[in-house]
């Protein structure tokens, strides 16, 4: 069953901030939406490897997540990720600062646990104008996106307004 016609509007102002300029990002977002049955036929396989073989109510959001994720503009992270591999994965991101926040990591912090390390890159991203947000699919992972800093409380707006939950990493 599609969703409400705010609901429509925030995920594609989502893709917008999140994607500019890749417009098949909004298409697959606004696809899942509209058409969730045709979207689960067409995405059959990636679908698959989350467990879902048919329509589900959070289907735009993991269509959101795969679309950045096929245009290396999100991560998606284990709970028990090595920090190694996330400071890999997020330096490479497209939409990675171009002033390195990893100068500002010290070695204590590449022992912290996964979410704690999270929080601790939020915050040193942060320190540079960017920001790291968590795209909440009530899993055990962490879809973190990469934006400017003066954008993440949009963010998190306009996921709330789209029923989702979008989760600020480090902040404040």
């Amino acid at each position: 069953m599609p969703g409400t016609d705010a609901s429509r509007t925030s995920l594609a102002a989502i893709a917008e901030l999140l994607a500019p300029a890749r417009p098949a990002v909004a298409e697959q977002v606004l696809h899942a939406h509209d058409d969730p049955t045709g979207y689960v036929r067409a995405h059959a396989a990636r679908l698959a490897d989350r467990g879902i073989d048919g329509p589900v109510p959070d289907l735009a959001w993991i269509a959101l997540i795969d679309a950045l994720d096929e245009h290396r503009l999100l991560a998606e992270f284990d709970w028990k990720e090595d920090p190694e591999e996330i400071r890999g994965q997020l330096i490479g991101l497209v939409s990675r600062p171009s002033v390195d926040p990893w100068v500002l990591v010290d070695a204590d912090e590449m022992l912290l646990p996964t979410e704690a390390f999270l929080h601790a890159c939020g915050r040193h991203y942060r320190e540079i104008g960017a920001a790291l947000a968590v795209l909440d699919i009530q899993s055990d992972c962490y879809p973190v996106v990469c934006l400017r800093g003066s954008r993440a409380d949009e963010l998190v707006s306009l996921a709330t307004r789209a029923g989702f939950t979008a989760d600020l990493l480090g902040a404040r």
